[in-house]
């Protein structure tokens, strides 16, 4: 067991508008930036993790991502453990 960072990344579901990440995609577009086609806005979230193996802090960060940090109804998920 050691000290492990885990990294989450929730965005928009694809089918889910994402008013944020259209304005920001006509803002680049409006200041030169061409051929853009999509921009989707998320969090990012870092959790530092003590005295856990590498199963445990999957499955309990898991179930933390699933229940308090995303919306899983609109939003999708991913975690790095490192």
């Amino acid at each position: 067991m050691s000290n492990m960072k885990a990294k989450i990344i929730v965005t928009p579901k694809k089918a889910v508008l994402d008013p944020q990440g259209k304005t920001v995609q006509n803002a680049l577009e409006h200041i030169g930036f061409k051929g853009i086609k999509d921009v989707r806005i998320g969090k990012y979230i870092e959790v530092e993790i003590n005295d856990m193996d590498r199963e445990t802090a999957l499955r309990e960060i898991s179930k933390a991502s699933h229940s308090i940090l995303s919306n899983p109804v609109i939003e999708d998920y991913s975690i790095e453990i490192i």
